[in-house]
């Protein structure tokens, strides 16, 4: 009895030691304990996210059923035959459909460069020397905004008559010449509330201090106030771009013979059945159409706006 308790306890004492010696492997891998349970959503919030989902694809079936359909070989838009790219070598192999797409985008080109020019001078206008005029002349722009495009179609198709017949103007006969002036009235006021809604946020101590140094107006104009609201000019240029690709309900009034755009050559395929190269060509604006969009937000958020910035800018708000 009394050599077996000392070899006992020398055994504790040295099982002792060797675990306090030895790393523990609790202060590594953090308390042991019950996960923490991931919140549950409520029926309301599931239901929604749902609906959400459900109501996108209901909006973007659409333009999904057009991708694939731009992708059929057969005769008619809606009766699939086989899948192949024979729609997509009609921009190359039919005149008609090359001819129309061409128009559209010069049309386009240069409509947004007329509207970007004139609606940035009047955004810069409103932002840096707002007056007594600021109230009619932004009464002016919302009615050009919010008047439905037949009207607009409907009275710009006797007044470039007038102006290409009984004024002598033979300028206005042109038939690029005709949709640009229609498709730059729109695409004008959106600019203009883009470049305004850049400038009215940013402070003019810089064009202040550019005067207190004896810089020219011209100069100011040209080295800090332009380079301030490029952001704002080159989204508003993208968007005038695509806002001529798409119009359709005065470019259907003011063209020409010879000078047929895209979207009026859709409408008039109607009367025969549309054909599979109409949604290759659709498909091919509507990728346009996103790259220009998504250049615009680069641009924006390359100059330093964020999300709700470049929401705000794009919407002219």
């Amino acid at each position: 009895m009394t050599t077996t308790a000392p070899e006992t306890t020398a055994a504790d004492a040295a099982t002792g030691v060797a675990e306090a010696s030895a790393p523990r492997t609790e202060a590594v891998a953090g308390p042991v304990g019950p996960r923490p349970r991931r919140a549950r959503r409520s029926p309301v919030d599931l239901g929604l996210t749902v609906w959400s989902v459900l109501v996108f694809l209901f909006l973007f079936a659409p333009i999904i059923v057009i991708l694939v359909y731009s992708f059929n070989n057969g005769r008619l838009l809606i009766a699939w035959n086989e899948f192949g790219f024979e729609p997509y070598r009609a921009l190359w192999e039919k005149p008609a459909v090359r001819d129309a797409v061409a128009v559209s985008l010069r049309t386009g080109a240069i409509a947004a460069v007329l509207a970007t020019l004139l609606g940035t001078l009047a955004g810069i206008a409103l932002a840096r020397k707002p007056g007594k005029w600021t109230l009619w002349f932004v009464g002016l722009l919302l009615m050009v905004s919010v008047t439905p495009e037949i009207v607009d179609a409907v009275s710009l198709l006797p007044w470039l008559v007038f102006l290409g017949q009984d004024a002598g103007l033979t300028l206005f006969n042109d038939g690029t010449v005709r949709l640009v002036v229609g498709h730059s009235l729109f695409s004008t006021a959106v600019v203009t509330y883009i470049v305004r809604a850049r400038l009215v946020g940013l402070d003019e101590q810089l064009e202040e201090a550019s005067a207190d140094l004896y810089a020219t107006p011209f100069t100011t104009f040209r080295r800090v106030t332009l380079p301030l609201a490029m952001p704002a000019v080159l989204a508003g240029l993208l968007l005038s771009f695509t806002l001529s690709l798409d119009n359709t309900v005065v470019a259907a009034f003011v063209q020409v013979s010879g000078s047929t755009p895209w979207p009026v050559y859709v409408l008039s395929a109607l009367r025969g059945g549309l054909r599979p190269e109409i949604a290759a060509v659709s498909t091919v604006m509507l990728l346009l159409t996103l790259g220009a969009l998504a250049l615009v937000a680069v641009v924006l958020k390359r100059a330093g706006d964020s999300a709700t910035q470049i929401a705000r800018t794009m919407s002219g708000g």
